[in-house]
């Protein structure tokens, strides 16, 4: 994390969140174009599953919406960056890099953020009918990335091209 203000929590969820972006970029950056392409999962009704370039699509909009979200819950008024689809790996590196600097941003820029909030009304209403607050969002983002991760080792393990 670059800037030495953060502490805490927010600290805490952003070296993770780091983390689980780098990690992610570990396992993508040898895949060649017919790896991302590849059809992964044929009868997948999750069209954001289909192959690794679908699951990094979902994964680096993902990225944005979680920023979206905490920002128009403390009131910046935003909107989610356009849904971008790569036919190569380095963008979506590129692409997870940006994202994560604009969630950092978002808390160097507003480090007195609400992260516990216990009233509902107050909570996150996301659009997969999730409630959240600050905390767990980025938690939730974070997971959402080992998830991801996991997912793309697999389909890479299980067929090696």
């Amino acid at each position: 994390m670059e800037d030495d203000n953060l502490t805490g929590a927010i600290a805490a969820l952003l070296d993770e969140y780091k983390k689980a972006v780098d990690e992610l970029i570990a396992v993508i950056e040898p895949i060649s174009q017919q790896q991302l392409l590849r059809t992964i999962e044929p009868k997948s009704a999750n069209t954001d599953c289909i192959s690794i370039q679908t699951i990094l699509t979902h994964v680096t909009a993902s990225m944005f919406s979680y920023a979206v979200y905490i920002e128009n819950s403390i009131g910046i008024e935003s909107v989610r960056p356009e849904r971008l689809q790569f036919d190569q790996v380095t963008p979506y590196i590129s692409r997870l890099k940006e994202a994560f600097i604009y969630n950092e941003d978002l808390f160097i820029k507003n480090p007195h953020i609400t992260m516990e909030e216990f009233d509902q009304s107050k909570k996150i209403n996301t659009k997969w009918g999730q409630q959240y607050d600050v905390e767990q969002i980025l938690e939730h983002a974070i997971v959402h990335i080992l998830r991801h991760r996991r997912q793309i080792k697999n389909a890479l393990t299980n067929r090696k091209n």
